[in-house]
């Protein structure tokens, strides 16, 4: 009732300043003037630094140069693009279906789109990219190779294409945001052919921005002008010169920025973060990076089978400090993790219990498992007298001996004692291929790839085959990750990987940590950037044609509305 009378004195004051603007209006009293608005002009230069060195432009061949892709990213489109929450999103496609119980996939093309030097985009153009995925050429990586030998392709018309699948399979989409190249210029070489073309150092693309020229500083290529591409589909970008120069490491890329020879810097490293943090000249925009570090329990090692028993694993869980690890290891640049599906994920549950830090709970949950205190009282022991010791596989890099010996620290003190096993990274991942390891602390790199499907991890065939180090055999778990790769039903996808992170908490195979953060900072001149979770660094373009630096004011008419731009 309360709200009913609120409503009605809301309506009679509305009529009466109505009836008070009317009465000024008709004795001839001006009310108060209309103001202007500032809005987005076109016009200004953003000048940003790129770690590392110039290669090719051209996005068959920038697979493992970070800054090719960052600029790639900027130059060309792909039939679909996917939104912060890893939705796929027409880009030069209008938009798809699939038939055939999902194994034909049909796309629709734009036709209003241009290549940078006037010609129309076409299915011709998709088919002779497509080719080149196709060729098995080794400067395509082997598991793009393999997946791309399976599929064939038909160019139905100019302005429609189809893929078709040998068997079901709904992460389909990760594999089409691929880069589309010109086939009217580039449409009679193969990836050989490509290599060493001039096209790679004056690419022609799609994109919001067009290449403008390189520049050199001693001989050797120091940078990549953009201009914006005032015809692009989706809206021309503000920003009129877009422009990359190359710096060998961040700590040097931010000096040139605090010396005002450029505008922005990504992937800010927590060395420098604290200073950067007070830099009253720097806007930091953070998201979650596609990356998640998990210790990973070997459940297939006769020699530690108390790792087998359930409440054990939840025990090692609730004994590990995690928000230490991340404040000091990671300096606070990392978000704890409750399930192996990337957060901010469409797939992700939000109805995850948080594990907190609580070593006396994981001791009670030992003592319900029948382990008990060693005899010496220095560890633990099983029911049959297995002393219940651990090697943690570690990588030898600062952070993560940091990492693991915060684990050692921690499961030491509920008396599960750990010893560290520092190796490089290529050993690392051999002993993990042999299974041959008792824990290890990891990071799984989710790179390039928005779809969350978590099969290739945690499947049942992929304990020999694939990468399901923890060889954990659960025909539930892997029901759902199958039936989900099966269906393009979002809802039923969704509800299936919601059962499976509800039962991955309670069956703990391994242990997730923390997504670690994406650091981008931009100059406070440049004006709405906005980046959501990324699942590639250039991710951070995704709305680069709507960031602008010039305001022009929209001057009111007589009657008070604004004139459209």
């Amino acid at each position: 009732m309360k709200k009913f009378r609120w409503q009605l004195l809301i309506i009679f004051l509305t009529g009466l300043i109505v009836g008070v603007i009317l009465l000024l209006q008709r004795e001839g009293i001006s009310g108060p003037n209309p103001t202007s608005t500032p809005s987005p002009i076109s016009g200004g230069i953003y000048t940003e630094a790129l770690v590392g060195k110039f290669l090719r432009l051209n996005p068959m061949l920038d697979y493992y140069n970070q800054a090719d892709r960052d600029i790639n990213r900027l130059l060309f489109n792909s039939l679909i693009k996917f939104d912060s929450a890893g939705m796929p999103q027409p880009d030069l496609a209008t938009g798809w279906n699939s038939s055939d119980e999902n194994t034909r996939f049909t796309f629709s093309l734009r036709t209003d789109v241009l290549w940078h030097d006037g010609t129309p985009f076409t299915a011709h153009d998709v088919a002779y990219t497509v080719q080149l995925l196709k060729s098995g050429n080794v400067v395509i990586p082997e598991h793009l190779r393999q997946f791309w030998s399976e599929v064939n392709f038909n160019l139905l018309n100019d302005e429609l294409v189809e893929f078709s699948l040998p068997e079901a399979f709904s992460p389909f989409l990760d594999y089409l945001s691929f880069r589309i190249l010109p086939a009217h210029l580039l449409g009679n070489l193969d990836l050989d052919g490509l290599i060493d073309h001039p096209f790679n150092l004056a690419p022609i693309g799609t994109g919001p921005y067009k290449f403008k020229q390189l520049t050199y500083k001693d001989g050797l290529i120091s940078g990549v002008e953009l201009e914006a591409n005032d015809s692009y589909f989706d809206g021309a970008p503000f920003i009129q010169d877009f422009i990359f120069i190359y710096y060998p490491d961040v700590a040097t890329a931010y000096t040139a920025f605090q010396a005002g020879e450029v505008d922005g810097l990504a992937g800010i490293t927590p060395e420098i973060l604290p200073t950067v943090l007070t830099d009253v000249n720097m806007n930091l925009y953070s998201s979650r990076e596609p990356r998640l570090s998990m210790v990973l329990l070997n459940l297939n090692n006769d020699a530690k089978a108390f790792l087998k028993i359930k409440d054990l694993r939840r025990s090692l869980m609730f004994a590990l400090n995690r928000q230490t690890m991340v404040d000091k290891a990671m300096n606070g640049q990392a978000i704890l993790a409750e399930g192996p599906i990337l957060t901010g994920s469409w797939a992700y549950y939000n109805g995850l219990t948080s594990t907190q830090f609580d070593p006396e709970v994981a001791r009670q949950i030992i003592a319900t498992t029948g382990i008990k205190p060693s005899a010496s009282g220095e560890g633990l022991v099983t029911e049959e007298g297995v002393e219940v010791t651990l090697t943690l596989l570690v990588q030898d890099d600062p952070q993560h001996r940091a990492i693991a010996e915060q684990i050692k620290q921690n499961w030491d003190a509920i008396g599960v004692r750990t010893t560290l096993l520092v190796k490089s990274y290529g050993e690392l991942v051999a002993d993990l291929q042999a299974h041959s390891f008792d824990a290890a602390l990891v990071d799984i790199d989710l790179s390039g790839t928005p779809d969350p499907d978590p099969y290739p991890f945690w499947g049942q065939a992929m304990v020999q085959a694939g990468q399901n180090y923890s060889q954990w055999d659960n025909r539930t778990a892997s029901g759902y990750l199958e039936q989900a790769r099966l269906t393009m039903d979002m809802d039923l996808r969704s509800k299936l990987y919601r059962n499976f992170q509800v039962l991955f908490q309670e069956e703990l195979p391994s242990l997730p940590l923390f997504y670690s953060i994406f650091n981008y900072g931009v100059r406070n001149t440049i004006l709405d950037v906005q980046i959501g979770p990324i699942y590639q660094a250039a991710d951070r373009f995704n709305a680069v044609n709507r960031w602008y630096i010039l305001t022009g004011t929209n001057e009111p008419t007589e009657n008070g509305a604004t004139p459209g731009n």
